[in-house]
């Protein structure tokens, strides 16, 4: 998705706050959406939705996000949980509400002038008055009066509980996470002891396995070659176990320094030559 896309104008505020948040750590994270996809478990096509601004994300999909990325999930939680109330609050607005509102707009509007208003026949028009043809004095200006002023009402009482409603959501969110949000594990922790074993060198992670690695797998496997391209003084970023751009990075350098194709997978060639 490019950057250069403009989101929705109807996007509500706390949403639009939410994707331009998702869409910067998606861009620092420098994953395509494909890669973004396998690590979140959402398809590329949703995602492009998502951050596209046509569709709100799943929570789940915000935490998944924001753990990938190493991020605190709890402000984006509680801009989703806004921006999700908003919508609900305009889709379960009621359709009398909208109904009166416009039967009141139309009895606000005059008369057209090209409307002919029934009177009474002309010889009983002959007899009475002048005055008499007219409508009846301050009638349709006093409905129209009364029409603005409820309308007037409705609006001032929606502005005014939509402004308690954002204010006591925001308040809640920075005091306390959502339940929910507990429940998320932290990142498994893994520890480089580096030795030799059999003539070979291992981090013992991964039990000396060659097993084919490639850009955006985790695991032990991942961690294990990690070690390993840090003691031959390539630095692969953390030991977290997980094959993203700094590591991508460093098995490429490693490739090239040792002569071998420089294609950024560890493959039996390069597990070989990274163990000595």
């Amino acid at each position: 998705m490019p950057r250069s896309k403009t989101l929705p104008a109807e996007l509500d505020p706390s949403a639009r706050q939410l994707v331009t948040r998702l869409r910067r750590l998606k861009e620092h994270s420098e994953l395509t959406m494909r890669q973004l996809a396998v690590k979140t478990g959402y398809s590329a096509k949703s995602w492009e939705r998502y951050l596209g601004g046509t569709s709100l994300p799943p929570r789940e999909a915000v935490e998944a996000l924001a753990r990938i990325t190493g991020t605190d999930p709890v402000p984006l939680l509680a801009l989703h949980e806004i921006a999700a109330d908003s919508r609900d609050g305009r889709r379960a607005r009621p359709a009398a509400q909208q109904q009166n509102e416009q039967r009141e707009r139309e009895q606000e509007q005059p008369a057209s002038p090209t409307t002919p208003h029934p009177g009474p026949p002309a010889a009983a028009t002959a007899r009475m008055p002048r005055r008499a043809t007219g409508p009846a004095p301050g009638r349709f200006p006093h409905l129209a009066l009364t029409a603005g002023i409820a309308a007037l009402a409705v609006a001032l009482s929606a502005a005014l509980l939509l402004m308690l409603r954002l204010d006591h959501e925001v308040s809640r969110a920075a005091v306390t996470a959502s339940p929910r949000t507990t429940v998320t594990s932290p990142p498994p922790s893994y520890t480089c002891r580096i030795a030799r074993v059999d003539g070979r060198w291992s981090a013992g992670i991964n039990k000396g396995r060659n097993t084919e690695i490639v850009y955006g797998a985790t695991g032990a496997d991942v961690a294990e070659a990690q070690c390993l391209l840090r003691r031959a003084g390539i630095s692969p970023g953390g030991i977290d176990g997980m094959f993203g751009p700094l590591t991508l990075r460093a098995v490429k350098t490693f490739q090239d320094r040792a002569g071998l194709t420089v294609d950024g997978m560890l493959g039996p060639r390069s597990w070989k030559t990274l163990r000595g």
